[in-house]
């Protein structure tokens, strides 16, 4: 069963005007969107991305989306969200929730090949409508932009080692499945040695990120957003590893007001426009029972902006 991670907090964070306009950048399975909906007055509307189209019709059925008055569920990547609400005709919304990396569903596909807990193609994208696999990435690219995407985004210091094994491995046979990809990151990295972490884990979680463009879809989503999220309203956004959360923390911080002092005296404030403050001093993480409950949540943060000072 699908558990929204940190739903609550989420709603806290995110509702200020249940007769506003809200998108959920990711639906996933709709647990998030479901609820915004049912705190949603009349008059409030509900707009829904994401890249998957099994999840665009998943929460279609779920949500009795009807006429599209009251919800809208488009099939696009979220980095493309300001062209599609202008597609819309809206200008400005509420509030923005981002629910960022992969659904426990796409997980548990073994056709999805985003995990290797059961053998698949080692597919990774998350439209499968469109773009390379990461099969086609790990069978053509160089080994040292296969070194460079493990480090970067994997952050894996055998990213070296990683890359030659299966450029090694490749040169006798077609590298086609995830078991036999995770295979070659094991005996690359000495086995398992009694460690939980799968020694593949960082390599498959680079992979997909670079087979999706996820870092530069983030940061494109939240540079058009920022700006039209209407003054009061909020961007909440859960992460789920370091490389995320630095993005969007480093983002917001540009936002939020600092003061520098003047030579001739006195303060002045800089920030990107627009200003933001954020809603909770800290960010936010599972309780210990979520955690106990629902194991995805336990590298969950969500962070939180209102817009305006």
């Amino acid at each position: 069963m699908h558990i929204p991670v940190m739903l609550d907090e989420c709603l806290e964070g995110l509702m200020t005007d249940p007769s506003g306009i809200y998108v959920d950048g990711t639906l996933g399975n709709g647990g998030h969107s479901a609820a915004i909906l049912e705190q949603l007055e009349e008059g409030g509307r509900l707009i829904g991305f994401d890249r998957d189209l099994d999840a665009i019709e998943r929460v279609n059925k779920k949500l009795k989306t009807g006429d599209g008055k009251r919800v809208e569920l488009i099939h696009d990547n979220y980095a493309n969200m300001a062209a599609q609400l202008d597609r819309l005709g809206i200008d400005q919304v509420q509030g923005l929730l981002l629910d960022l990396g992969v659904s426990s569903l796409q997980l548990d596909r073994s056709e999805r090949g985003f995990s290797f807990q059961n053998d698949g193609p080692i597919d990774m994208r998350m439209d499968q409508t469109r773009g390379q696999t990461a099969a086609e990435l790990v069978n053509t690219a160089e080994e040292s932009e296969l070194a460079h995407i493990i480090y970067r985004y994997g952050e894996d210091h055998a990213s070296r080692r990683i890359a030659r094994a299966i450029v090694e491995a490749r040169a006798k046979v077609t590298i086609e499945t995830t078991a036999q990809l995770a295979g070659i990151v094991e005996r690359a990295k000495g086995g398992r040695k009694g460690k939980k972490i799968h020694p593949a884990t960082k390599t498959f979680q680079a992979l997909r990120m670079e087979v999706n463009d996820e870092l530069a879809s983030i940061e494109q989503v939240l540079e058009q957003m920022v700006a039209r999220v209407a003054k009061g309203g909020r961007i909440a956004v859960l992460t789920f590893h370091s490389l995320e959360d630095r993005l969007v923390k480093h983002f917001f911080n540009r936002h939020g007001p600092r003061e520098e002092s003047l030579q001739q005296g006195g303060v002045r404030r800089i920030y990107e426009e627009p200003p933001v403050k954020w809603v909770w001093k800290k960010m936010k993480m599972a309780s210990t029972e979520e955690q106990s409950i629902n194991p995805r949540s336990r590298s969950a943060k969500l962070r939180v902006v209102e817009i305006g000072t």
